[in-house]
């Protein structure tokens, strides 16, 4: 069944095929979304009276029967329908008769899978943010647990100067918070309501869209009907944008990890069982885990370029390239919540190594805190400068015995307080 389908006139086989593709597989994950835009939308039709109260309430205990359905994992859209919309309409004509037939009234299919997509778009965005704060919050932890182990910093792979555990922690934690300011832009895109702007030149019904913006908890509504359609495709790219914003930052952290779990670095540990093995070299510890996260993190990167490449140039109204955004940018959904779902279940397990620096290979490290010391004694920068790099080359440099890193985000003082409140502000 096609909502769009007329009577003795059928589509052929290999048409229905290529236009309906993957969309009954996505759209299981938008029953219940597009079950309360229908309920909203049947309420408001009687509010305007275009239906009844009996007719309205036949409505609800259909829609609500089928939501019962879809929370018992019961629901299917068989292969004879096209999408999850002519399937519902079908079932309230099953159950109600003509009563059913009138669900569809000042609506279109368009604004209708725009309603259903954004209502669950804001629910998947809701439930990020959950799965990014159990990261953070592992992170700062971490930070204030290690915060007095040091560890070797570096630039273009050099060793460069100290660090410690809680600064690497915590730089990740805090940049976890520019991730959340761009995902809430993108909830910020998608929590305006659709419903009403039907194909995208609204209707000569007198429907009341301030009532359905209420109905389903949108912030505001999208007031232009053509401004409505042309969010499709804009939506799901702001959504990418946040998804790889994290997912980069996901995979910049598991790419140190792998550095620094390589017996060169042996900065880190993890269990056995958080590890894997091969299988002709016994002695293998393999960090496959973090290198699939950055594997699947890097290939989210591409997203944004994806969906900015399938909607160039498009004219206003809709258009069928629109529907080649869901199924993407629904896989990414997933590939983020795992990513982050096992970062959180294996970080929390690592092992420190708290003798790092009494390795003599980072002895270099101290060249700026000795080149600053002899600064506070009255000596030019420029001429502390020289005076070290001399003692490096001539093999006379000794490092410093005390380290003094205090102001505000250094090693000394990570202002751990400060980067969660920032964090609980975004979140």
């Amino acid at each position: 069944m096609k909502l769009w389908q007329k009577k003795h006139i059928s589509v052929h086989e290999n048409i229905d095929r290529f236009t309906v593709g993957d969309d009954r597989f996505w759209d299981l994950r938008l029953a219940p979304y597009d079950l309360n835009a229908s309920l909203a939308h049947a309420q408001m039709l009687g509010k305007v009276g275009l239906l009844s109260s009996k007719e309205v309430q036949q409505l609800e205990q259909g829609i609500n029967h089928l939501l019962e359905e879809v929370k018992r994992g019961t629901f299917v859209i068989e292969n004879h329908f096209e999408d999850i919309h002519s399937k519902i309409e079908f079932e309230l004509i099953q159950k109600l008769g003509d009563v059913g037939k009138k669900i569809h009234t000042a609506r279109s299919r368009n604004d209708q899978v725009l309603v259903a997509l954004q209502l669950y778009f804001k629910d998947e965005i809701k439930h990020i943010k959950i799965l990014t704060k159990s990261v953070f919050d592992i992170w700062i932890k971490l930070a204030d647990q290690y915060q007095n182990v040091l560890l070797p910093g570096y630039t273009h792979l050099q060793i460069a100067m100290p660090s410690s555990f809680g600064l690497w922690f915590s730089a990740y934690a805090e940049s976890l918070i520019d991730d959340l300011n761009i995902l809430n832009a993108a909830h910020t895109i998608c929590d305006q309501n659709p419903l009403g702007s039907a194909a995208g030149y609204g209707s000569s019904f007198p429907i009341d869209r301030t009532q359905t913006t209420a109905s389903l908890s949108f912030s505001d509504l999208k007031y232009n009907v053509v401004a409505a359609q042309m969010g499709r495709g804009k939506i799901e790219k702001s959504i990418a944008y946040g998804l790889s914003s994290i997912a980069g930052t996901l995979s910049r952290f598991s790419m140190d990890i792998c550095l620094y779990m390589s017996q060169n670095f042996d900065f880190i540990s993890f269990p056995d069982d958080i590890t894997t093995g091969s299988s002709i070299m016994p002695h293998k510890k393999n960090p496959d885990v973090f290198e699939l996260i950055r594997g699947k993190c890097n290939a989210l990167q591409a997203l944004p370029n994806q969906l900015t490449t399938m909607g160039l140039n498009l004219p206003s109204g809709y258009h069928r390239d629109m529907q080649l955004f869901k199924g993407p940018i629904m896989e990414a959904i997933d590939t983020l919540k795992d990513c982050l779902e096992m970062m959180t279940f294996t970080i929390e397990k690592v092992k420190v190594h708290d003798s790092i620096l009494r390795d003599p290979t980072y002895n270099y490290l101290f060249t700026v805190d000795a080149l600053n010391k002899l600064v506070t004694e009255g000596v030019a920068f420029r001429d502390a400068y020289q005076q070290v790099a001399e003692s490096v080359s001539n093999g006379t440099f000794v490092p410093p015995s005390n380290l003094t890193h205090t102001h505000q985000g250094s090693m000394g003082n990570l202002c751990l307080e400060a980067i969660q409140k920032k964090f609980d502000a975004q979140y």
